[in-house]
């Protein structure tokens, strides 16, 4: 078993601050025996002014050498190869984190500041379409109608709060490569594509917008000490003079149930886990995810 420590830090949660503890486990199983595989798992939360990762580990059954670095869009990655005949693989990412909303308010910009030149040229990435994100424009131009006069901030909100009352949070109604127009077309998705839809109409408005994944505690009122079944969830964050986050699928802020792991311009940027193998076919994989509140 290889063990890979992240990161370490020590302190005491405010009241304002939720101590969460992560287990993400994704176990691979296979036909026979797999040569090799090629891997990059995405599992460590971040650290910023709304979370602070106090301990994160990535462990990989069986024994790997892992290398750790930031990709281009900031996120951690735990990279590793196998070159033993293996016939399952399981990767699991524990953290203990305290998440809570963001500490830090900005100065909302208006709607001159965002079409100027320095914020698209700084955030050109962040203003285009994807694949994943890429939306009609007749949907623009309902989105527009919900924005009508407000300012950016307030257009925003009014945004994610339309995109929720327009898809109904199904599971299993889509997977992964499922587009945000197949989803509006179907009404029905997952987190992952109320944040893919929403972040094509913010885009198509003008403001910055990233995709962020995580995860999210599924209980208000958690009690502390006790294991749950969390998941991995998605939202998004915007700017307008500083970033605001906001979990569409719940239509709320983001803040001491959420943890961070990574941003970018949608799914393909930040999934969990990716990689390549050379073997035996697969027989598909599981993946589970617990959270406990400590504190």
């Amino acid at each position: 078993m290889s063990v890979q420590q992240q990161q370490v830090h020590g302190g005491r949660p405010s009241s304002s601050r939720w101590r969460l503890q992560v287990v993400h486990r994704t176990r691979f199983s296979y036909a026979g025996r797999v040569r090799s595989s090629y891997n990059e798992a995405r599992l460590t939360p971040e650290n910023s002014g709304r979370q602070t990762t106090l301990r994160s580990r990535v462990e990989i059954e069986p024994a790997a050498t892992v290398h750790a670095y930031r990709d281009y869009w900031g996120s951690t990655v735990t990279a590793f190869d196998l070159h033993s005949p293996h016939e399952e693989l399981v990767v699991t990412g524990t953290s203990i984190v305290e998440a809570g909303p963001d500490p830090v308010g900005h100065e909302h910009v208006d709607w001159a500041v965002l079409r100027g030149p320095e914020v698209r040229d700084a955030y050109g990435e962040l203003l285009s379409s994807t694949p994943l994100t890429a939306v009609d424009d007749e949907v623009v131009a309902e989105a527009r109608a919900v924005a009508g006069d407000l300012p950016p901030h307030e257009a925003a909100d009014a945004v994610c709060r339309f995109v929720r009352g327009h898809i109904e949070y199904l599971s299993g109604a889509t997977h992964v490569k499922t587009t945000a127009m197949q989803a509006w077309r179907h009404r029905k998705g997952v987190c992952q594509d109320i944040s893919h839809v929403t972040v094509g109409l913010l885009r198509a408005l003008g403001l910055p917008a990233r995709y962020v994944s995580g995860y999210l505690h599924p209980k208000r009122d958690a009690e502390i000490g006790r294991t749950v079944t969390g998941e991995s969830h998605a939202w998004v964050e915007w700017w307008d003079g500083g970033w605001c986050g906001f979990d569409p699928t719940n239509s709320v802020e983001v803040g001491t149930r959420h943890v961070t792991l990574g941003r970018g311009r949608d799914y393909g940027d930040v999934s969990p886990f990716r990689g390549i193998f050379s073997g035996a076919g697969s027989n598909g994989h599981t993946v589970t995810v617990e959270v406990t509140r400590l504190a």
